[in-house]
């Protein structure tokens, strides 16, 4: 049957072949590809290899794709068709899954013998040579290239000619930061990099006009020994402006500006002095101190890139302003020299906005619902840029699983937040002078929910935190106050008789407050094209440590404050993500989380808006979430059914994903999954849940494949998971590789677990 199978498939590259070449134009034939041969001397250090893939950067064009020496792609081109419109599902098939031939007409292998002899120059490989052809083969042709290449040259010396001129004396002061090394191999890129860096250098020393055309090099190859020597220096006919550093003269803002004005406003008159700036605000639409805060620089300092792109950047992010352009004058006035005007043009952004959201989710512990929600928007709401929003909504969650029929739960609840612009501390002023702006906000919230059949919680929360950025890379939150306040209502007679069955139950209704402080810290390392990509995040909870001093808390639920205990605990998170980038544009993406909560004193365990969760779409995916953990404990039908959250005081979390790519547009995955939650005492799921040293046995596992469909606006993933490795089974057989059956129907509904979420799962 197999062999049927293969001469089936041999019979059709054949057809194939056939076809292609009844389509391609009269005296045309179809590239195949180059092939690089090179000779080099005893004394080149590069290997062949090294010198091929080298060559093959100048190579063009790109051949067709082949499959066992067809071009299949070529032939659905052509099966096709031209499509009578743009758009459309001819169109769709034909650019999607085929490709336009490339014809022996656009071949020119002499011109690409000589691109590729000036690549190896520009490399440093001076005096080698490349010879191009070509040859035919049926209805193909191919390049052929010969390559004869000399040793590279190294730099032996580096010159500056010094004129003794200022600008020359602040280029010597960056020589130890030079892209150019003695020793290194020559390139020319390497010369461009180092003329960029040096223009970047001294337009943060002042120097405006100087562009890196005005650098000179001189590379004399006659030193011997495969040896060049380079001269450095500036140009003679370097404009006399760009060889002065520049002064600011005055700065004006103008904060109404709008695109339709005809020309650049430029006059001091209307305009305010506030900190050495100049504003002309004629509406009052905004307080002068918001750009003394935003402009990082003042008249009389030594122009700078560093400052000017800062400045930029913060007036961006101010969220105000639609457009921000700026103008940089030079005053002509010879009493003036080496000295500019500055000019900034705002266009204000609409000031308050309106959105309605209708949502519709489904719930990783199994609920499906629906919300809506209504947000308004101030983005200047007390003329200092700083945005007043004001979120209000409803929705209803039901479930179809057995354990939670007929138990709907439904919130509303409404946000306010106000946010600044600056450090908003009272008492104090910090000067800012970083790229980023700091954030500080103001948030205060209260959600009611009401958990059908059994109880209505209402909950409170403020928080007062502060968000900045030292980097493009390092983030940080600090919120000093984060206060929260829970009480449970209108508890149904069927709750309370479950109660008296399991007593744990009372942590669903107890009233609780939270008097917390928040840091968190992230780093994000590589673009969004490097090989390693790194991501770390960790933050610290704590809350109800002063209360505990204050009040003596030596035992559980002991103290009260306002007539309601408060939490005491600290709380640790590490979040850790690796991603790696293979060949064929694959991706090798990680993930670990370690989380870790102390209760003491007042407290047993943690609130539950702070417990741990394990399993679902974004974590163990062959475990649904509320069916694993904490530790060896199987959550059941009653604890689904009552426990608002199935939770622990400590979490270890492994994920590993291979992660590729089908088409532009769809990808694939294979995953696999580890970890499990504890709790710290026996309280609520008793000894089975306790984390113990014997923790590591505990650990579930889980494996299986996805779908990421690239739908442009969101990402959508589809994961199936299948259990490797149940904690709650008895120890010796947690391992259930044995059990795997996909012809059994009981073994696929209990243990084919489908994911379907939004983004990835890390």
């Amino acid at each position: 049957m197999r062999k049927k199978q293969l001469y089936f498939y041999l019979m059709l590259l054949l057809l194939t072949s056939c076809s292609v070449q009844k389509f391609l134009p009269e005296g045309e034939k179809l590239y195949r590809g180059a092939t690089i041969t090179v000779t080099k001397t005893p004394d080149t250090k590069s290997t062949t290899g090294q010198l091929k893939d080298m060559l093959k950067l100048a190579v063009k064009p790109r051949p067709n794709k082949f499959l066992l020496g067809q071009p299949y792609k070529v032939w659905w081109w052509y099966v096709i068709g031209q499509p009578k419109r743009e758009k459309g599902l001819r169109a769709f098939l034909r650019n999607r899954l085929g490709e336009p031939p490339v014809l022996s007409s656009r071949i020119n292998a002499t011109a690409t013998a000589e691109n590729m002899q000036s690549l190896m120059e520009n490399l440093g490989y001076f005096h080698s040579t490349v010879q191009g052809d070509t040859t035919n083969s049926g209805y193909f042709t191919k390049s052929i290239y010969t390559a004869q290449v000399q040793p590279q040259y190294t730099i032996k010396e580096i010159t500056w000619v010094n004129d003794s001129s200022e600008l020359l004396k602040i280029i010597e002061q960056t020589k130890a930061r030079s892209v150019l090394k003695v020793g290194a191999g020559y390139r020319l890129s390497d010369i461009k990099a180092e003329r960029d860096r040096l223009d970047l250098y001294l337009k943060t020393k002042g120097y405006y006009f100087f562009n890196p055309d005005y650098l000179m090099a001189y590379a004399d190859s006659t030193a011997g020994n495969h040896q060049v020597s380079l001269f450095l220096n500036i140009k003679k006919t370097t404009p006399e402006e760009a060889q002065h550093p520049y002064k600011i003269n005055r700065i004006t803002v103008f904060p109404n500006y709008t695109l339709a004005s005809e020309q650049l406003d430029t006059s001091k008159s209307g305009t305010v002095a506030y900190d050495n700036l100049l504003i002309k605000d004629t509406i009052g639409k905004f307080r002068p101190r918001l750009f003394a805060q935003t402009i990082t620089y003042r008249p009389g300092s030594v122009y700078s890139s560093r400052s000017q792109n800062s400045t930029l950047n913060r007036l961006i992010n101010l969220g105000a302003f639609k457009f921000v352009k700026n103008r940089f004058e030079p005053i002509q006035d010879s009493g003036e020299s080496h000295r500019m005007n500055v000019y900034y043009y705002l266009t204000p952004a609409k000031q308050k906005s309106i959105q309605a959201e209708i949502d519709g989710f489904s719930k990783e512990n199994n609920y499906l619902g629906s919300q809506v929600s209504v947000n308004w928007k101030n983005r200047n709401a007390f003329r200092g840029a700083e945005q007043l929003l004001f979120k209000t909504y409803g929705g209803f969650e039901t479930s179809f699983g057995d354990s939670l029929r007929n138990n709907n739960n439904y919130r509303a609840g409404a946000e306010v937040t106000v946010k600044f612009p600056r450090y908003a501390i009272p008492f104090f002023s910090i000067k800012e002078n970083n790229f980023y702006p700091p954030n500080t906000s103001l948030i205060a919230g209260y959600e009611w929910f009401r958990k059908q059949l059994f109880y209505t919680k209402n909950f409170f929360r403020v928080q007062y935190e502060f968000t900045w950025k030292k980097n493009l890379q390092k983030q940080y939150t600090f919120a000093p106050i984060s206060l929260s306040y829970l009480n449970a209502t209108q508890v149904t007679d069927s709750f309370r008789k479950q109660i008296a069955l399991n007593p744990s139950l009372l942590l669903n209704v107890y009233s609780e407050a939270i008097l917390g402080t928040f840091f968190s810290y992230t780093y994000t390392s590589g673009f969004r094209n490097a090989i390693n990509k790194w991501y770390f995040n960790t933050s610290v909870d704590v809350s109800g440590n002063i209360a505990g001093l204050v009040t003596g808390a030596k035992s559980y639920r002991e103290k009260t404050i306002f007539g309601t205990p408060f939490a005491q605990y600290i709380k640790g998170d590490f979040d850790i993500h690796y991603t790696r980038k293979l060949p064929n544009k694959w991706d090798w993406a990680n993930r670990l989380q370690i989380g870790i909560g102390m209760p003491y004193n007042n407290s047993a365990v943690l609130p539950f808006s702070k417990l741990y969760t394990i399993g679902g779409s974004s974590s163990i995916r062959g475990f649904r979430v509320r069916n694993v953990g904490p530790g060896k404990y199987k959550p059941t039908a009653s604890d689904q059914r009552f426990f608002q959250i199935i939770g622990g005081d400590y979490k270890f979390l492994v994920n590993s994903e291979l992660r590729v790519p089908f088409t532009p547009k769809i990808s694939g995955a294979l995953f696999t999954d580890m970890g499990n939650i504890w709790t710290k005492d026996t309280i609520l799921f008793g000894q089975a849940g306790k984390f113990t040293k014997d923790w590591i046995k505990e650990l579930a596992v889980a494996a299986g494949v996805g779908v990421r469909l690239d739908l442009t606006v969101i990402l959508l993933r589809v994961d199936l998971g299948i259990p490797l490795r149940k904690p709650y089974l008895p120890d010796g057989q947690r391992w259930v590789f044995n059990q795997i059956d996909f012809g059994s129907g009981p073994w696929r509904r209990e243990n084919l677990i489908l994911n379907i979420a939004l983004g990835l799962p890390f």
